[in-house]
Parts: structure tokens; sequence; C-alpha cells
């Protein structure tokens, strides 16, 4: 009998293990009353769901300082040419002052047991992209957040540039162009792909897994695709509905 529920006990941990995790899209953000994508009310939201991780957006301005920001332009300034002091002037819709790194990195270490997902967005010339993403490892380090961050980016030189900075960081590639086989030969550590790149390529997620890949897919907004994902057995699924899939 204690053999059978030592048996049990360990089944229940591999097919808790194998669940699909949720990651919020820019932060929990479609709450009511509403709130900001990449806001640090988004991020706490998040927190309060108690899901895996969070996603957001890291740019840097142009006197170098790292903030959180989804598009290349806030309140129509170009945040890229734009010093900080003049973007922090505009506040984000739902009141909060534009976020740096370091705050939304203040209020993550909160809840320890939310992950950051770090994505570092594509600057203009590598030479800015390797700035930025030295810059944004140095401050993950020096606040001892380094077990609580993962990193994505649409830029195979930002992920490989974290790589040779800090070869244990979990870093997953973004555009989507690369074969799992690829991504493992690039020393990358898993593909965050939009949903549609696996539907297109349906042994991607299976060959990603037996290749010891990273799984993850964005943005699923849909039960349905959730579903579908998760019967191929996905690791991850970004989503702007982490309330609604965090269940199912």
């Amino acid at each position: 009998m204690k053999n059978f529920i030592l048996g049990l006990a360990v089944l229940s941990t591999v097919v808790m293990k194998a669940q699909t995790q949720i990651v919020a899209h820019r932060g929990y953000w479609q709450t009511q009353p509403p709130t900001t994508e990449n806001s640090l009310k988004s991020l706490e939201n998040a927190q309060n769901l108690k899901i895996y991780g969070s996603e957001f957006d890291v740019r840097m301005t142009k006197d170098g300082v790292l903030v959180i920001n989804h598009d290349e332009h806030h309140a129509k300034m170009e945040i890229s040419e734009t010093d900080f002091k003049d973007l922090k002037k505009e506040k984000l819709s739902n009141g909060e002052d534009f976020p740096t790194l370091k705050d939304y990195l203040k209020q993550g270490k909160k809840d320890k047991s939310l992950k950051l997902v770090v994505e570092i967005k594509p600057d203009k010339t590598k030479e800015k992209e390797d700035e930025l993403t030295a810059k944004t490892i140095k401050m993950i380090k020096d606040m001892k957040l380094e077990s609580q961050c993962d990193f994505i980016s649409f830029s195979l030189n930002i992920c490989k540039e974290i790589k040779r900075l800090a070869p244990t960081f979990k870093v997953q590639y973004l555009k989507g162009e690369l074969s799992p086989q690829q991504i493992k030969d690039e020393g990358l550590d898993g593909i965050d792909y939009h949903y549609s790149i696996f539907q297109k390529n349906p042994t991607w997620i299976a060959d990603a897994k037996a290749l010891g890949l990273i799984t993850n897919a964005w943005t699923v907004n849909d039960v349905a695709v959730s579903d579908e994902l998760k019967a191929q057995g996905i690791g991850f699924i970004t989503t702007n509905i982490p309330d609604q899939l965090k269940n199912k």
C-alpha cells in the first residue's frame, strides 16, 4: 500500500511538471477595471494570479536609461531618440509614471514565485543592442534577480549576446523562422514563437522537446488554440487572458 501511495505521488508530480505553464503578456492588464499593459499594476495583477510568469518589454532611451515599453514610441516620442527626462513627463494611460526597468524589477522582487520574462527589444544597430543587453543583465545581476528571470528577443544578436554574457540564463528566440535544430545549433535554450508557426510546422513542438528545448507560444487568446497547443505538449503559453487559461 505504501508503495502504491508513493507511486501515485510520483505520478502526480510528473503530471504537474508536464502541465503547460501560463505567462501573462505584458502583465495582466485586461482586468475590471482595466489597467495598462507593461504597467506596475499589470505586473502586480499577474503576481496575484499565481501563474508561472509575466512578460515585459525593455528599451533604452537616448541617454541610456532602461525603460519598459512595447512600442518604439511613448506619447509620440521615439524612445531611442529621446532623453528620459522628457519621456517621463508623459504618464501611462492608467496614470502611472512611465516605468523604468529598475521600477519594474523592484515590483517583481516582491513575489519571488513569479518569473520575470524579460523581452529585450531590437535596437537600430548591433552596438546599441549590445549596450542595451549588457545594461539589462547588469541591473538584473545587481538586484540579485538572476534566478527569477527568463529572457526572450526577436533579435538573434541579442539572444546570442545574452548567452555570451550570462551562459546560464535561459534564452528563447521569438521571430519564428528558425527550426528547433537551428535554435539548438545557435546555442539557445528554446523557441517562443507565434502560435501560427506551430500550426504551420506541426512537428516543431515535439522536435524541440526531443532536443531538450523550451517551447512557448504567443499570443494565445483563444481557448481552442490553447487546448490544441497543450495537446501537443507545449511547455508555456503567453496570453492576454491568463485568468481564463490558468486553470484550463
